[in-house]
């Protein structure tokens, strides 16, 4: 079960346009930023935890970033990656979901369960795409922080906490 709702929410996401869109909760001043190189656990500017460039407090709402870089392996193995915060998963699920996009293509990229416990964490979604695969060079990421909950039908619905579309250079 669990994974036919991980399929539907991929299924979900590859046909909607995602833009970059702010967070859900918007009263922190925390968006969708510029993404970050690395893990920016401590800045050297800032002393804690910076996320999209902001530092992050205990009161921050659901936020993600994508890293400025992913791999395309020999075997056309692709992983994406970055770090994420989310407050409360009790209505349902919380997963990272991440689209790459080079050129014409575009695939989605693995999905990762959260772990909504309002601390920052890391994403890592790998997959293998052949059919044509992924090169170096130039690419976009278009990354989710998803939440399922039962729809009036009793289906999973998705609920959008934060969304971030980023430039990344796959090496």
């Amino acid at each position: 079960m669990r994974v036919r709702l991980v399929l539907a929410a991929g299924v979900l996401l590859a046909s909607a346009a995602v833009a970059p869109l702010a967070h859900a909760g918007g009263a922190d001043g925390l968006s969708a930023g510029p993404a970050l190189d690395g893990p920016a656990l401590n800045g050297t500017a800032l002393d804690g935890p910076v996320l999209n460039g902001q530092a992050l407090d205990s009161h921050a709402a659901d936020d993600l970033s994508v890293y400025g870089y992913g791999t395309v392996g020999d075997d056309s193995t692709v992983t994406i990656s970055g770090m994420y915060r989310c407050l409360d998963d009790s209505a349902g699920p919380v997963f990272v979901s991440s689209t790459l996009v080079q050129g014409n293509r575009s695939a989605g990229i693995g999905g990762t369960q959260a772990v909504c416990d309002g601390h920052l964490h890391e994403w890592v979604n790998t997959s293998v795409v052949k059919d044509p695969a992924y090169r170096p060079g130039a690419a976009r990421v278009r990354a989710t922080l998803m939440q399922l909950t039962a729809g009036e039908a009793g289906l999973p619905a998705p609920g959008f906490l934060a969304a971030e579309d980023a430039a990344v250079e796959l090496r």
